[in-house]
């Protein structure tokens, strides 16, 4: 009944998300034109106000770690890299075609005889993402080559076997939360070289006996993550597109309810599980399938009406591709730190968190590149992370400037594109409330700006405007923030005359 009423609800106020997992997320989401019955939908009736689910709303960055086996490689072998035919990175043991090595999968499934990062300190990781600015951090326990970097019980495939042996999940998870970082883990459904595991849905009593072994096995090992680390904060899923999970929904189904029994504040991404249409992320009638939106995977919404209220995050690498490690960044375009801020800004702009990844190498060091961006990037934070932090969707016209977030009464604007003339002139709805009254520029002396107002008189302008002055003086290399108090109008525009037509 409740889940009906909801349906029926969010059916008159047409606030119902994509229907084509293909198109969600490179436009406004389908509005659904009929309410089907759904059995397996969604768990979560509305956007939760816990105190996880809070905090998660106030991350702004986080950091998203990349590691594993695949580091060894370092996205090439024997001098063939992914731009030369092999796998990007976390993908080179999929390996196929005639660029491969000879029995290239037996050759992957044994390096992890060679995992022995002897410089890996996760406190020295931690360190680093607390001075980058980061609030929360997503770790992958395995990825889709199936090796698991902590002690499981359920496979012999797993860290204790390599020459490390130790359980680096713990190491993380104690390293963050020493420095105060939420830590959440990724875990891939979809195992290469497991024997259980079928792509296809299974269809011989042979096949369902097996593929019904993996599920059990799958169930088990998220219980035991859940019970070896009860400080975790939630789980980022992946490889969950296959048609064998997309047909175990009532399994599926099942298992998100026992995880959240288990955790009742766990937070679990849009990506895990499909209602009984096959209809992943939202539901068949458009309702979110988890606690907030997972598909913005080095993308962004163009505006925060794409994302129909739902709470997000972006993942975003710094190659153009690629999550694991790469050896040779040459010849490809990586991200500046620069082009981080905007993505950061832009982000949190519409109520979503940023996360940055980082691919470490097979003895345990940042790559040089990630270690620039982290040291900068933590610089800029450090001077202006307020605008970043606990803010919000600011419902002010949008400007070319830049990005604007808010924090009660405080307006932050982010200033990517400084204007020649040095005024920065915010539109304002006419007849608002709050203006900008007084205006600063973080981390500068400039701490008294003028602020004036501007009615340029544009015919059925619905806007109004107010002019903040840069000095000439002030210098800046590198984007900048605004922070202006908003305080009531000293000047009501609605009393200007204007003539009949």
């Amino acid at each position: 009944m409740v889940r009906k009423f909801k349906y029926n609800l969010m059916l008159g106020a047409l606030l119902f998300s994509a229907l084509s997992v293909d198109a969600q997320w490179t436009g406004p989401k389908k509005k659904p034109t009929e309410l089907k019955e759904v059995k397996y939908g969604s768990l979560v009736f509305a956007n939760r106000t816990d105190v996880a689910m809070e905090a998660f709303r106030n991350y702004g960055l986080g950091q998203f770690i990349h590691w594993g086996v695949y580091a060894i490689p370092g996205n090439e072998w024997n001098g063939v890299s992914a731009r030369n035919g092999a796998a990007a990175s976390e993908w080179i043991r999929a390996w196929k075609g005639p660029a491969a090595p000879n029995n290239w999968a037996t050759i992957y499934d044994n390096l992890y005889k060679q995992f022995n990062p002897i410089y890996f300190d996760a406190k020295r990781w931690a360190k680093q993402a607390k001075a980058m600015g980061a609030k929360y951090m997503i770790f992958t326990t395995k990825h889709h080559d199936g090796f698991a970097l902590w002690p499981t019980k359920y496979s012999p495939y797993n860290i204790t076997k390599s020459p490390y042996k130790k359980d680096i999940v713990k190491e993380i998870v104690d390293g963050y939360n020493a420095e105060g970082i939420d830590v959440f883990l990724y875990f891939s459904i979809l195992e290469w070289n497991n024997p259980d595991y079928m792509s296809k849905v299974p269809s011989t009593d042979e096949e369902k006996t097996r593929y019904n072994k993996f599920l059990q096995y799958t169930r088990n090992q998220l219980i035991e993550l859940l019970k070896n680390y009860p400080t975790i904060k939630g789980f980022w899923f992946d490889g969950t597109w296959d048609q064998s999970w997309i047909k175990s929904h009532e399994f599926t189904y099942a298992l998100e309810k026992e995880l959240r029994t288990i955790k009742p504040d766990l937070i679990i991404g849009s990506r895990f599980r499909n209602d009984e249409y096959g209809k992943r992320h939202f539901d068949s009638n458009g309702v979110l399938l988890g606690d907030y939106e997972q598909g913005w995977e080095r993308k962004l919404p163009e505006d925060i009406s794409w994302l129909d209220g739902n709470d997000w995050d972006c993942v975003m690498t710094i190659p153009p591709n690629g999550w694991g490690y790469m050896k040779d960044w040459s010849g490809l375009y990586t991200k500046t730190t620069d082009d981080i801020i905007e993505l950061l800004m832009k982000s949190v702009s519409m109520n979503g968190n940023f996360v940055l990844n980082f691919g470490p190498d097979g003895l345990g060091n940042m790559h040089p590149g990630e270690d620039v961006i982290a040291k900068e990037l933590g610089e800029w934070m450090k001077v202006n992370g307020e605008a970043v932090h606990a803010v919000r969707y600011a419902d002010f016209p949008k400007t070319n400037y830049g990005y604007y977030t808010q924090k009660g009464k405080t307006l932050y604007l982010t200033v990517v594109n400084r204007p020649n003339n040095g005024v920065i002139r915010i539109p304002v709805i006419k007849n608002s409330k709050e203006v900008p009254v007084n205006a600063l520029i973080l981390g500068s002396s400039f701490t008294d700006l003028l602020v004036k107002h501007a009615d340029i008189g544009y015919d059925l302008d619905k806007n109004t405007y107010y002019d903040v002055i840069i000095p000439k003086e002030y210098i800046s290399n590198r984007t900048f923030v605004l922070k202006m108090q908003l305080g009531e109008p000293r000047v009501n525009s609605s009393k200007l005359m204007d003539a009949k037509m």
